[in-house]
């Protein structure tokens, strides 16, 4: 009998390839006896003869598990709606590197078969939160991976103070900042030269953009640290926070971004197996050799 008696389905592209793990999901769960509640984006191209149609909200409240079929950028979606609800997320890989969606599409019914039966790894991720006044609204978004400070009219550097605990750090001249958690550290934030972090790790990394600097290097810092970046008016720029590059607004300068660690995390579940430095090996060609002629 399976672990998990209900699962929802998501996802958030119609490729042909992501239709077709969809409907192969499907049909394991159906097989299995497992009750399938399917996201109405999900619905648009997929088959829902087996299952229903469902919206987020009772999504996280009954499901026991929800698969997201696609690549990352599903991952992080998936995360940002059902991480508050603490439901266990499992990806299939249907995109590029699959650091998050790590089971292999040819490996579905071994993968989920393990998983339903228990034999599975529950990862912890926690999101960052994100409080910014929106023409005299408060908004707190959250994101997976980083939240980025930027110019709104690229190319052109920001001026910005940055307070740590209500400590003043430093004030700077850059394109941004980038402040990333260590499920981020190997995504954007890697790109802008910051570390790797592992994902058991209480931290976030702030990463300087092309800082006007040639000392200023990425910070890492206790995970419980209240963040808060004023942006400047010697320049006047108007900056742009994004939220994994998905959710964005516009703060105007002397107004700040507070980011702190959300309380609520990521349940990821691995299959058997799974190595977070296997995955690095695999994704970033550690120690990859070209062979000899």
């Amino acid at each position: 009998m399976s672990t998990f008696r209900t699962v929802g389905l998501v996802a958030r592209n119609g490729s042909e390839l992501v239709r077709e793990s969809l409907d192969r999901v499907t049909a394991f769960l159906e097989e299995r006896g497992v009750e399938v509640l399917m996201s109405r984006e999900a619905a648009t191209f997929a088959d829902v003869s087996y299952g229903r149609v469902s919206d987020t909200p009772e999504m996280g409240a009954n499901c026991d598990l929800i698969i997201a079929v696609g690549g990352d950028g599903n991952m992080l979606g998936t995360a940002r709606v059902y991480a508050p609800y603490q439901v266990p997320i499992v990806g299939i890989n249907r995109g590029r590197l699959g650091f998050l969606a790590d089971i292999h599409p040819d490996d579905i019914d071994s993968a989920l078969g393990a998983v339903l039966a228990g034999d599975y790894t529950i990862e912890e991720h926690f999101l960052l939160e994100g409080e910014v006044s929106v023409k005299g609204n408060t908004e707190v978004p959250c994101a997976l991976n980083e939240v980025l400070l930027h110019s709104a009219e690229m190319p052109h550097m920001i001026e910005f103070d940055l307070y740590i605990d209500g400590a003043f750090v430093y004030n700077q001249f850059s394109d941004g900042l980038i402040i990333a958690s260590p499920t981020g550290s190997t995504a954007y934030s890697l790109s802008a030269g910051g570390p790797i972090m592992h994902p058991a790790l209480d931290a976030v990394v702030l990463v300087p953009m092309f800082p006007h600097t040639l000392n200023s290097r990425p910070l890492v810092v206790p995970g419980d640290s209240e963040i808060k970046v004023v942006v400047g008016s010697h320049i006047g720029a108007t900056a742009r926070v994004s939220f994994d590059s998905h959710v964005e607004f516009e703060i105007e300068p002397g107004q700040a971004l507070t980011v702190r660690k959300m309380s609520r995390k990521l349940q990821l579940i691995h299959p058997p197996g799974h190595s977070f430095y296997d995955v690095c090996r695999s994704k970033l060609d550690w120690a990859s050799r070209i062979g000899e002629g």
